[in-house]
């Protein structure tokens, strides 16, 4: 059985709940404060990779922050480790405890049908991070990955005056990273100087990504920029440029802002971060659930059998570009 860790978040003081029936793979340690209004309702997230410290600071504090402020139980599901099969297993789950709403991580389309299975069962159901865009979920909240292939892009072909050897890491496969790629694609080809010397899968691993850029910069000495696209491109990458004394020469752009990708940016080893909104995703995709089980906005006599949704069905949360100019702002923040 996977290892998996729950993490359950509530507001004020704690006390023991009683485990989930219906759960047989998931250790339970929920906490809530029975008297707080709204304390009968429970809102699940389910996610991949649970203890991402990516995701523990951004996704997970900003839900637990949220569900604070409402003072209604919530949870965070999922394995330790990247694995989409148990996470249908686990939403799989969690649809036969009947919670107030979940709040889904939308990590591979598989994910697409134990979706519908919870829309069907009247569960209020929203993704986030990347949109399983096959599924009937009531509302997607993320970035748009071809933006971030675009921003990536845009600076690359400044810092190189539009012209040098480029290559990118990243996890093959997934939909949103491929759609990434293409946004940097659709920009550099725009520049004949700049000429694209491979794609390269570091499987969000950073001793594969730091594996793959030392490589590279002995097959291209006159390698000129490095594109990231998972938590893990960033550090992977820094890490290699720094042990071939190539900082500044080799100029390079990822995603996220850890604190070990800021430290990077003030060191100068990476010069910019397309940073997502991450607290957004599941701070406003909690008050989407809230809102469509508390009919806040009913646009209609019974919007659920008019077959509305009464929350805004697809939001782009934006990006962040973090350079050496504002760094500064989010490792003090």
């Amino acid at each position: 059985m996977k290892k998996l860790l729950l993490l359950s978040l509530l507001s004020l003081a704690a006390c023991e709940l009683p485990p989930r029936q219906a759960s047989t793979t998931t250790a339970l340690n929920t906490v809530s404060d029975s008297t707080a209004l709204g304390a009968d309702e429970e809102y699940v997230m389910v996610t991949t990779a649970v203890t991402m410290p990516m995701y523990i600071n951004h996704d997970q504090a900003a839900f637990k922050r949220w569900g604070a402020k409402h003072g209604v139980n919530v949870s965070v599901l999922g394995p330790a480790e990247w694995d989409v099969p148990a996470q249908i297993n686990i939403i799989e789950e969690v649809i036969g405890t009947r919670p107030s709403g979940l709040l889904i991580n939308g990590t591979d389309p598989a994910i697409g049908p134990v979706i519908d299975k919870a829309v069907a069962a009247g569960i209020p159901t929203v993704v986030y991070d990347s949109d399983i865009p096959n599924s009937k979920r009531h509302a997607f909240l993320g970035t748009d990955w071809y933006e971030i292939g675009q921003m990536q892009g845009r600076e690359m072909v400044r810092l190189l005056g539009g012209k040098g050897k480029i290559a990118y890491l990243g996890i093959f496969g997934l939909n949103s990273m491929e759609t990434g790629f293409r946004g940097l694609l659709d920009v550099i080809k725009d520049y004949p100087g700049i000429e694209v010397v491979g794609k390269f899968d570091d499987r969000s691993n950073v001793e594969e990504a730091a594996r793959i850029t030392s490589n590279l910069l002995s097959a291209h000495p006159d390698l000129a920029g490095l594109c990231g696209f998972d938590s893990n491109s960033g550090p992977g990458i820094g890490l290699a440029v720094k042990e071939a004394g190539r900082v500044g020469k080799v100029k390079v752009t990822t995603v996220d802002w850890e604190p070990e990708h800021l430290q990077l940016v003030r060191e100068g080893v990476i010069q910019m971060l397309a940073g997502q909104k991450r607290e957004l995703f599941t701070w406003y995709g909690a008050q989407f659930l809230y809102d469509m089980v508390h009919q806040t906005n009913r646009l209609s006599a019974h919007d659920a059998q008019a077959g509305i949704t009464n929350v805004p069905t697809s939001v782009n949360t934006g990006l962040l570009r973090i350079t050496q100019a504002n760094v500064n702002e989010f490792i003090h923040r």
